[in-house]
């Protein structure tokens, strides 16, 4: 994650914001005649300011060179020239938040799931925009008669800077999605991915060296073939012939893993899942993207799986697990194989309930998706702060990708 704008660095970009317009209490016609004015100086400012080089003295590209070396906090309260550079396909792209949001009284009312959505949160701005609407496709519910203690899963993942929908399910609890949706921040635009060998609900879902990864899980009725296949598909393909989805070795036991919706999580070249949270009995499994085979996972690595869990980055060697129990945030050391606490007991994190990580950063949404709680890794100890979703929204799933390449005025 980017360094989350502290007060000041906000401040700071609204001062930097222009014209600058003041009111007057005098005259009307004098006060309309210096409105206009203002207004006229400011057009005429900014038009010299596009027409100005980023850096004076310099060819642009020359100069974006030497500005991507600045702190995207410290570009974007500089000048407006810099900021739309800063969110420019040509500028080395700073992380921000994706997350899947719901209304936040739905609870009660499955009426209400037709309103999810993903939005983009920019940590620079620190302001929430939704994403394009993506290509049409069934109704993803999140809740249903049958389940009232639980939220149904809706499963996506971010691969090689991509955000990928893969799974979900329809208002007749039949798998939503026949191939998946893929939204890609550089260009800012969805596409569909190559259809699924079987549309599939509640499985095993992950990302390891920008391939996703997609394992177990139920039809349109359990079926032990589905529940123990696992297939590939690398996103960076696009639309070619080759980007077909690629079966890889089965599961043992799949049927285990098919019981809900799992995070398969990737570390050192392996995908690590685990078929249920918290304290109670359950079951490991990794999957060698090397060799192709699955293993039994690490006792000490199970053990300590007990609550959302997330990887610094998708072939990173570091994964990380909240205890939603406890409220503590650790790290598990393969070396060692033993887990190290990075967060010690903390109210901000009991209950956690999904998980992302990238940048030096893991980002945890509480209990209800009512914030998400990033803590910066890197610093000892963690430091903690909290983003706040859009009013009346709430977190369902969460991600960090690129930001979005957009036009900045």
């Amino acid at each position: 994650m980017p360094h989350s704008p502290r007060p000041d660095q906000m401040d700071l970009a609204a001062s930097s914001k222009r014209p600058k317009l003041s009111s007057s209490s005098t005259a009307a016609a004098g006060g309309n005649q210096h409105h206009i004015l203002l207004l006229r100086e400011g057009k005429e400012e900014v038009e010299e300011e596009e027409q100005q080089n980023l850096l004076p003295g310099l060819p642009d590209h020359l100069a974006q060179l030497c500005l991507a070396l600045v702190p995207p906090p410290l570009l974007y309260s500089v000048c407006r020239s810099w900021r739309r550079l800063l969110y420019s396909p040509s500028f080395p792209p700073f992380l921000a938040l994706y997350a899947l949001l719901s209304s936040s009284d739905s609870d009660s009312d499955s009426d209400n799931d037709s309103d999810i959505a993903f939005y983009c949160f920019d940590p620079i701005a620190a302001v929430w925009s939704p994403l394009p609407p993506p290509p049409p496709h069934p109704r993803l519910l999140l809740h249903h008669p049958s389940f009232i203690a639980r939220s149904l899963p809706v499963q996506s993942v971010a691969a090689a800077g991509h955000l990928v929908l893969l799974a979900a399910s329809t208002p007749a609890l039949l798998p939503a999605l026949p191939r998946p949706l893929v939204f890609h921040p550089a260009s800012a635009r969805w596409r569909l991915g190559p259809p699924f060998p079987c549309p599939r609900r509640w499985c095993a879902a992950g990302t390891a060296a920008g391939v996703v990864y997609l394992a177990s899980g139920v039809g349109p009725e359990y079926n032990a073939d589905v529940s123990h296949s696992a297939a590939r598909w690398d996103p960076r393909l696009g639309p070619s012939a080759s980007a077909a989805w690629e079966p890889v070795a089965p599961l043992r036991h799949g049927g285990r893993f098919s019981r809900e919706a799992v995070e398969a999580v990737a570390t050192r070249g392996k995908l690590c899942m685990v078929n249920l949270r918290g304290r109670g009995a359950k079951e490991g499994i990794v999957y060698n993207v090397r060799s192709d085979r699955w293993e039994d996972m690490p006792p000490a690595l199970l053990a300590g799986w007990t609550g959302p869990a997330a990887s610094a980055d998708d072939d990173g060697s570091s994964i990380y697990v909240v205890d939603e129990v406890r409220g503590a945030l650790r790290g598990y050391d393969w070396d060692g194989e033993r887990w190290r606490v990075v967060v010690p007991e903390s109210e901000q994190l009991k209950g956690a309930v999904q998980m992302a990580a990238g940048g030096g950063r893991v980002c945890v949404v509480n209990r209800g998706g009512s914030a998400v709680v990033v803590v910066d890794v890197a610093a000892r100890p963690g430091r903690m702060w909290v983003v706040e979703p859009p009013r009346g929204k709430r977190v369902v799933a969460l991600h960090v990708l690129p930001r979005m390449t957009r036009a900045e005025s």
